[in-house]
């Protein structure tokens, strides 16, 4: 994704945001009218609406003079241990002067446990120098395999594990793709993807070549996950890829920052790429499915790829015990597949409400995340847009219809007025404080190192962005924390991209990796002190996939209160996080019941013996429909 707003981005975005103030004066001026000339009355209360008047865009005052929330904001620090730990990785990007529009989006991760030992282990992926760079060192870079100690240090295991090979990487997916106990990895790549099967024993083989994953030599991926899509209990792949690059005609665009500086490119200048959708044989065996699944979309006008995608994920919006496909593209509109009873998929998007923004335009999105962060039937997705571009967070009240219906919430409850200033990438949903709220997270930073020289309003490095969530009978039901709330560690810019997180010391709250463009990531210990209460649950699947991977909880607490998650590692951007699913239960001590809806439909009551601990849910073999 390209700096494609240099000169006059903050005249698009005010042309695009000035519909919601245009409805306030319409409304304010019908109002006026009907004082000063009640014979006309009901004239004006029957007439239509106006049709819009172009002329030149004015400044757009966002929301003021909220109401704060009644309820006491807490304090959320986090600690930057990433030395202290032993993460001694460096992103590489190969950047050299050029400007390849390749440079800019690389930074993801994973945590998952490849050594079976209960603890989380970490994944750095990392991008190369370019094959005709004049000067490259004797050991060309990798990505990176941190074995974790359990209690949060972590030793450097990539030498000799089989995925110390260079590529161009960008995102990761974890499974078990063969269902024997250990957890795979998907790399996505600039060129032939990797697929690496965990042999234990810390060592993985390249199996690309026989599972058939490696796609396009001249493809781009990006995010990517594991899933099943037929509920036959073994994990097929979903690959993004994002548009149809090649050096030559990027270097040939020249784009530039203010007619003289070179610049990263455009992605409106290049052609869509589509998404692969591969099924699993069940032995590791992959075959390309995406024409007859129905899961590559063409431009209307053109015939060409419609998508541009960065960000994936697996919900059931549909509810019907199969998995839907989000897709965050970037510059062109977003993409929902909605699992059909004959297996396949029907594209709904600009049906459900999630493909523009509230004008109806589409904007630059990057990473994404769902979740039920009301704890009720109500279904968040959250995506982080390119910068001067709010976060957009799509809210469905009544999931569960064949057609979803959503609308974007985040200039109602907060979100967007405080997130519109910088470039978002990984975003997740995560309860930080252990209140029983998820609150929302971003991991941003910017694609230009001179970006600041043209727009004064953004930096190269951003800060991160931590949004505490007040609760929905609040006025403002998220509230942006800042350093004072988060720690200057928390706060620190950095030229952010994908974004993980899991419980790596075992103390029931989450910790967050924060992966970089060309830099090192950061891990931060969350050191939150409420005294608040946890569950982590664990499920090992026997019928359905053995991680368990779109299996559905809903906790019951004692005071009548209902929290949902969903067993899905795809989340982010370019990212996996732990499979364990946490939920914070603040003073609740007692829990009525865990019911575990397995992938297909089939459910699972369960009794938690107690709190603050991991509960481990098998697979019965026994289950109510």
């Amino acid at each position: 994704m390209a700096d494609r707003r240099t000169q006059d981005s903050e005249q698009t975005e005010e042309i695009q945001n000035d519909e919601i103030v245009g409805r306030a004066i319409r409304m304010s001026l019908a109002v006026f009218v009907l004082l000063a000339a009640g014979a006309g009355a009901a004239w004006w209360l029957t007439r239509p609406p106006a049709a819009p008047v172009a002329g030149p865009a004015t400044k757009t005052a966002l929301p003021a003079a909220r109401t704060g929330p009644r309820i006491e904001i807490p304090t959320i620090p986090f600690t930057d241990i990433t030395a202290t730990a032993g993460i001694d990785f460096v992103h590489e990007n190969g950047a050299a002067g050029e400007k390849l529009l390749p440079e800019t989006m690389g930074g993801g991760g994973a945590f998952f446990d490849f050594d079976n030992d209960g603890d989380q282990d970490l994944l750095c992926v990392n991008s190369s120098l370019w094959p005709w760079a004049t000067e490259k060192p004797a050991q060309p870079p990798t990505s990176a395999l941190y074995a974790n100690d359990g209690k949060g240090r972590f030793t450097n295991v990539t030498a000799g594990s089989g995925i110390d090979v260079p590529m161009y990487g960008n995102g990761v997916a974890c499974g078990d793709v063969e269902n024997d106990g250990d957890v795979d990895l998907f790399i996505s790549c600039l060129g032939a993807n990797h697929l690496f099967l965990n042999q234990g024993q810390g060592r993985f083989l390249d199996a690309t070549a026989t599972a058939g994953v490696a796609g396009d030599s001249t493809a781009w991926s990006t995010s990517c996950g594991f899933f099943d899509v037929e509920n036959d209990g073994d994990l097929d792949l979903f690959v993004c890829n994002y548009i149809q690059w090649d050096r030559e005609t990027d270097k040939g665009m020249n784009f530039t920052l203010d007619g003289q500086l070179r610049a990263y490119g455009r992605p409106t200048d290049f052609k869509g790429a589509f998404p692969v959708l591969y099924l699993n044989d069940g032995k590791g065996v992959f075959t390309d499915a995406s024409v007859q699944l129905g899961v590559q979309v063409r431009d209307p006008n053109t015939g060409a790829p419609l998508s541009k995608s960065l960000g994936v994920t697996f919900p059931d919006l549909n509810a019907d015990g199969r998995p839907d496909i989000m897709v965050a593209n970037d510059t062109v509109q977003n993409l929902l597949f909605l699992s059909q009873p004959n297996g396949g998929f029907q594209e709904a998007a600009a049906s459900s409400g999630v493909a523009f923004d509230n004008a109806g335009a589409a904007r630059g999105a990057m990473g994404l995340d769902f979740a039920s962060f009301r704890n009720s039937a109500a279904v968040g997705i959250a995506i982080g847009n390119f910068a001067t571009e709010m976060t957009a967070l799509y809210v469905c009240q009544n999931p569960g219809m064949d057609m979803p219906v959503f609308r974007d919430e985040a200039v109602s409850n907060g979100i967007g007025p405080v997130t519109r200033t910088d470039l978002k990438f990984g975003v997740l949903f995560l309860d930080a404080d252990l209140d029983g709220r998820l609150d929302l997270f971003e991991n941003n930073g910017h694609l230009e190192e001179d970006i600041s020289i043209v727009q004064s309003s953004q930096q190269y490095e951003q800060p991160p962005h931590l949004l505490w969530n007040c609760g929905p009978e609040e006025e403002t039901e998220f509230v942006m924390l800042g350093e004072n709330k988060t720690s200057a560690d928390f706060a620190k810019r950095m030229v952010g991209r994908g974004a993980a997180m899991a419980d790596i010391d075992a103390d029931g709250d989450l910790d967050l990796m924060l992966f970089a463009s060309g830099a090192r990531p950061r891990l931060l210990r969350n050191d939150q002190a409420s005294g608040h209460h946890w569950l982590r649950v664990r499920l090992q699947g026997v019928s359905s996939n053995r991680d368990g991977i779109g299996a559905q909880l809903e906790l019951l607490l004692a005071d009548g209160t209902r929290q949902f998650r969903t067993v899905m590692p795809t989340r982010s951007y370019q990212s996996q996080v732990e499979l364990p699913v946490t939920f914070g239960l603040g003073k609740n001590t007692t829990i009525r019941e865990l019911k575990v809806t397995w992938p297909g439909g089939r459910q699972q009551m369960v009794v938690p013996e107690s709190v603050d601990r991991q509960t481990d849910v098998v697979q019965a073999e026994t289950q109510a429909p």
